[in-house]
């Protein structure tokens, strides 16, 4: 519904209130977005209205500074602009207008606002959507618009007969608005097999700008920009943060500048990076910008995750059912690709509770290893000289799903497709980039070969009942230059994305039931973007379990546990070379979407059967694992973590306490145990069946020996704020605790 553009906007949902002035004769500006302000009324928005001017300085300029939800130097911000771009050269200086002002809900439910805008200099129209979920999680988008003439009725905010040249879009960025009190920056970066590590600094004058060039989300990406109060934590703090939903360049900013940002101190957003060329508007076209969400909380990190959860469990791509438990043939068999070896693997995964059987690289032609074959999607008839048909039944017969791996954006210079489909390569004319896994990009925005690879993959899918991809992708995007018809290169991340993502979908349009992974080398394309379309992402190529209890926890800041596959490795593993006891491998496997990574034929009977009662304990826990809400405690001693899942009514959760490295205190106190009722009383017990963790102590708490053969009951008060001392565990342990309500 069309709204008086003279009326202040309040979506409220969750206990979040998000507040926009529509601006009068200026551009409309946030007036407030975090905490939950009440249901306002004219009067109480008016009063908010007045207080949004600030003072004026003798230096400054001659009227109060205001921070729109589109600033540039038109209202004289000196910040990064929220849309830069010409007209061979010119219309560099745009002075938009609001033209409409739509909004819908009211209550305490959510809604959503969307602000048209135009201007006259660049001929632009601008719509700016700004959704509250119900959850308290605010998603904003931009459309851009080169109209082809000017509006019905003429005007004065539409194109005139001079905006004939495209628009070069060079920069389109969502910002809103921070407090003072947001004073420090936490966000996330890494490298392969160590993605997600954190990283602190505090707000200054300037940019702390996180530019992400590599074509994909990559190893260090920030997944969330979070800027809070003093010293902020898991649990405790207020925060806001921000995420760009989008699997191609992209960026974050955080910016202060000594004048501040209006009534604010500075500015959270970002958007989609585009390199020069790249998006250029002919008259008629438009360009919508990925989703920017933005997330509020006064409960720490934890209450953003829960947040943050809550929004990704409403995605329609979010899997409705159990999540299987699956052994994937990677680091059990490599390329070493033969019938008979796989069929007893699956059989013994069977035998050991797996549902969900895959079949990792090697299978397609000419593929004996990582440097020929990619791109020839078809079952080499030397390995498999009666095709994947009889493996796929069996897989079947044996009461498990069947999936297969493919990395379907990439294509090694030997192969069939690269001999005979040069033009299909995302290169430069001059030659391929600098190489990297033996692989060059395969033009997605090629018509040709985006249907090649649609038709490969559906005509697989349908043959061999596939009820799975793992969907890979291991090498950045350099120098990766598409042509136009008239044979100039333009640079194709930007289409490379939609490409992909259109082909997601297609894929899911065809076979509504298959599930699709999102792997890169890792975790290089952990995003929302791919999670609209995804089922599940892989944290990291690292199975060593101490480097994945860090890996993890990170990553579940932003994603929530069912959708990140977590893997027990042989007692090697395979990136580190470290050795750890298979009862912490399978702890740290049980908080995910779990699996198995492993030549589970080679285990000992004693092996096998905890293998088997992990799986039986995976499968009892799961529905409050991947259903419930993830804490994690706010530790003094950094080897030491305590982690776990609450269900949403607080009556049950399962923690895992877990040592990483060793440490100066020899004991760890009292710790609190977080997310619990302190109105109820809780049975705790330890769950055993992964084996008993090794412990540097002469004696237990005293709780622990009961609880290991029935339950203990504490008061919730006593667990939530004075705690109980948990046992000394060796480095690479943890132990199960479960809880459920004694009343």
């Amino acid at each position: 519904m069309t709204t008086d553009v003279s009326a202040v906007l309040h979506l409220r949902a969750a206990g979040v209130s998000f507040v926009i002035d529509p601006g009068g004769p200026h551009l409309p500006r946030v007036l407030h977005w975090g905490a939950d302000l009440g249901p306002l009324g004219a009067d109480d928005l008016a009063a908010l209205l007045r207080s949004a001017d600030t003072a004026m300085s003798l230096a400054g300029p001659g009227e109060p500074r205001r921070l729109s939800v589109l600033p540039t130097e038109a209202e004289g911000w000196s910040g990064a602009p929220g849309l830069a771009g010409h007209r061979a050269g010119a219309g560099t200086t745009p002075r938009f207008r609001l033209r409409d002002v739509a909004a819908e809900g009211a209550g305490e439910d959510g809604g959503s606002i969307r602000l048209a805008l135009a201007d006259r200099i660049t001929g632009l129209w601008l719509d700016l959507t700004y959704r509250l979920d119900v959850h308290g999680v605010l998603t904003a988008s931009a459309e851009l618009e080169n109209p082809r003439s000017d509006p019905p009725g003429g005007g004065t905010e539409g194109p005139d007969a001079s905006h004939d040249a495209p628009y070069d879009l060079a920069e389109l960025r969502i910002l809103l608005p921070l407090p003072s009190r947001a004073t420090e920056i936490l966000d996330l970066t890494g490298r392969w097999t160590r993605e997600h590590t954190p990283q602190r600094l505090p707000v200054v004058d300037g940019t702390h700008r996180r530019a992400l060039r590599r074509g994909r989300t990559g190893f260090d990406t920030t997944l969330l920009t979070v800027v809070g109060t003093p010293a902020f934590a898991f649990r405790s703090g207020e925060v806001w943060a921000m995420h760009v939903a989008w699997s191609g360049n992209h960026e974050y900013l955080v910016e202060r500048l000594p004048e501040g940002a209006g009534a604010f101190a500075g500015v959270l957003g970002g958007g989609e990076l585009l390199y020069p060329g790249e998006v250029r508007l002919a008259p008629g076209e438009t360009y919508r910008s990925p989703d920017v969400v933005f997330a509020w909380s006064d409960a720490g990190l934890d209450g953003l995750s829960a947040r943050l959860h809550g929004h990704l469990r409403d995605f329609a791509a979010h899997p409705e059912r159990p999540r299987p438990l699956v052994l994937n043939t990677w680091e059990a068999v490599y390329f070493d690709h033969d019938p008979a070896r796989l069929e007893a693997l699956a059989e013994t995964a069977a035998e050991l509770g797996v549902e969900r059987f895959v079949l990792d690289d090697g299978w397609f032609l000419g593929r004996r290893d990582d440097t020929a074959g990619l791109g020839d999607w078809w079952v080499d008839p030397a390995v498999w000289p009666d095709g994947l048909r009889p493996l796929a039944d069996r897989v079947r017969a044996l009461g498990m799903e069947f999936g297969l791996w493919f990395e379907p954006e990439m294509v090694n210079p030997d192969s069939r497709l690269a001999r005979e489909h040069p033009d299909w390569l995302l290169v430069p004319a001059d030659g391929h980039p600098v190489p990297a896994r033996a692989q060059v990009p395969l033009n997605l925005a090629h018509p040709e070969a985006w249907q090649f690879i649609l038709d490969r993959i559906d005509s697989l899918v349908g043959d061999l009942g596939l009820a799975f991809i793992k969907w890979d992708h291991n090498r950045d995007l350099h120098e990766a230059v598409r042509r136009d018809a008239d044979g100039a290169e333009r640079p194709g991340v930007h289409e490379q994305t939609l490409a992909f993502y259109a082909l997601l979908d297609a894929l899911r349009e065809r076979h509504p039931t298959l599930e699709i992974e999102s792997c890169s080398s890792g975790g290089a394309r952990v995003d929302l973007g791919v999670l609209a379309r995804a089922q599940r992402v892989w944290g990291s190529d690292c199975n060593d379990p101490v480097e994945r209890q860090l890996i993890q926890r990170w990553t579940g800041l932003l994603v929530p546990p069912e959708l990140v596959g977590t893997h027990v490795g042989p007692p090697r593993a395979h990136t580190t070379h470290r050795v750890t006891d298979l009862s912490f491998r399978l702890a740290t496997a049980l908080f995910g979407h779990a699996g198995i990574e492993w030549d589970v034929t080679t285990c000992d009977a004693a092996e096998r059967d905890t293998i088997r009662a992990w799986a039986g304990l995976y499968r009892e826990l799961r529905p409050l694992l991947h259903g419930g809400t993830t804490v994690s405690a706010d530790l003094p001693d950094e080897g030491t973590i305590l982690h776990g899942v609450v269900s949403p009514d607080r009556a049950t959760a399962v923690f895992a306490w877990v040592r990483t490295t060793t440490s100066g205190p020899a004991q760890s106190g009292r710790v609190v145990i977080p997310g619990l009722d302190p109105a109820r009383s809780y049975a705790l017990r330890v769950r055993a069946e992964l084996g008993e963790p090794e412990r540097h102590r002469l004696h237990d708490p005293a709780w622990l020996a009961a609880a290991q053969h029935a339950t203990v009951t504490f008061p919730g008060s006593v667990l939530t704020r004075a705690g109980i001392p948990m046992p000394s565990l060796h480095p690479g342990q943890a132990l199960i605790l479960q809880l459920g309500s004694a009343g």
